[in-house]
């Protein structure tokens, strides 16, 4: 099982240290599992991000590099998913939630290896049912396999629902479920009910929301221990990128959040269950979403055939000790007209137009100290493995265009000379713009 969270903070899960925000059965299956501290996703948007855990291969090497617009296609046919994976192998597959990785019918959910889908196929919606986003044919409403569909009360709950009606259809077969909620992107809604928990709470909307993702993992995984499932099933938990600006969430102690390539955008909350193979406790080791992949196929036992090699590892060994070392010595990342590498200890950041900027991240996990000219031995090693890797990789599908460039540029501007962020948004820079030139 993949539960994968929408835009939640690193810090924004109890198990990671958040006091405000009560998520008691995801800290449960926390404490029972592996908590991994140096986790990181291969993009920090939503669409990307998606694409690198469904393939287990850096999205950029298929062009999927940026979010993708209104008329994309979708992950290429010629990779093989996860889901497809999974089949291969023997699996009854499911997927919930939002899809975010292609509209068209040969990229949906039921093409792309999953024998039963509901959910979303755009990059979100509402929590509740509304005419804008329930309108059959439109990409936001709700799906049964490929049929449109309809559903009551809130959407956190209903996906919920639906999981524990597939792990009671499949309980007596191997079955693998991708569990997506759009819970906690924006829009920010929640029950009143909910709401009423969290009166006077700072982060109000945040904490109900979050209290309703919780409580749908409750309802799975009460799910699968009545059925004396869960202890032998393997769970992966984390969120598709860092916390938004715009959700109330908080990463810190990182600098940054979703869409840039500081920590706070890539390194999530991040926890493997499965007692009855892996001792609980923490994992330092240098870790990515795309080793959900490698992992997932490897336990089944089954020899599956992918289209092309996998960039993520199978990280069972090396939480049983048998594997030395780090899963990954090198971590990149690349959206348009930003790029990042990570080598051991030490991390680039390359803006164009911008420059490059260079961190010890054991020394400097908040990234205020720029190192590029103080060592330029490493600034060159890091620029040459960034470089080495982009000449692997297909040029963009798609890219964000000029006002989310300027955007980009702006932020990270800012972030590099440890400043406030100016602008996070089109109609900030509008605004921007506007106040710039009246002066």
């Amino acid at each position: 099982m993949v539960l994968l969270i929408d835009d939640a903070g690193y810090a924004d899960f109890g198990f990671a240290g958040c006091k405000d925000l009560k998520t008691p059965n995801i800290d449960k299956l926390a404490s029972n599992g592996v908590v991994f501290t140096d986790a990181h996703v291969s993009a920090s948007v939503c669409g990307p991000s998606r694409a690198g855990i469904m393939t287990g291969r850096y999205q950029q090497r298929f062009g999927f590099e940026c979010n993708p617009p209104r008329d994309f296609t979708g992950v290429s046919l010629n990779e093989t998913t996860l889901g497809e994976a999974m089949k291969q192998a023997g699996y009854k597959t499911a997927a919930f939630g939002k899809w975010h990785l292609g509209d068209l019918p040969e990229y949906r959910p039921n093409a792309r290896g999953f024998d039963y889908f509901w959910g979303f196929l755009a990059g979100g919606r509402s929590y509740f049912s509304n005419d804008k986003d329930d309108t059959e044919g439109e990409t936001h409403s709700i799906r049964e396999n490929d049929t449109y569909a309809t559903f009551e009360g809130y959407l956190t709950d209903r996906l919920g629902d639906k999981a524990v009606e597939f792990i009671d259809n499949n309980k007596d077969k191997p079955f693998f479920m991708y569990w997506a909620p759009n819970a906690v992107h924006t829009p920010m809604e929640a029950t009143k009910e909910d709401l009423a928990l969290f009166k006077d709470h700072p982060r109000q909307t945040l904490a109900a929301m979050t209290w309703a993702l919780d409580r749908a993992v409750g309802s799975m995984v009460s799910k699968l221990e009545d059925e004396g499932l869960l202890d032998n099933t393997l769970i992966f938990f984390l969120s598709d990128n860092g916390g938004a600006h715009n959700n109330q969430s908080s990463n810190k102690p990182l600098k940054g959040f979703k869409g840039n390539k500081f920590e706070g955008g890539h390194r999530v909350p991040f926890f493997i269950h499965w007692p009855d193979k892996i001792a609980s406790g923490m994992y330092d080791g240098l870790t990515s979403a795309l080793d959900v992949f490698a992992t997932s196929i490897s336990v089944t036992g089954e020899k599956v055939n992918t289209q092309s090699p996998l960039d993520g590892v199978n990280l069972i060994p090396y939480l049983k000790g048998k594997s030395k070392g780090e899963p990954h010595n090198k971590l990149f990342w690349r959206k348009d007209k930003m790029a990042a590498v990570r080598k051991g200890d030490y991390k680039l950041i390359r803006v164009e137009d911008l420059g490059e900027r260079v961190y010890n991240l054991k020394a400097d996990l908040q990234e205020n100290n720029d190192l590029s000219s103080q060592n330029p031995e490493q600034y060159s090693s890091l620029m040459n493995n960034l470089e080495c890797w982009e000449e692997e990789l297909d040029s963009p599908l798609w890219t964000e265009g000029q006002i989310w460039d300027t955007i980009t540029w702006m932020i990270h501007e800012d972030l590099f000379l440890n400043r406030e962020v100016r602008v996070k948004n089109p109609g900030q820079l509008n605004r921007f713009i506007k106040a710039s030139s009246s002066n």
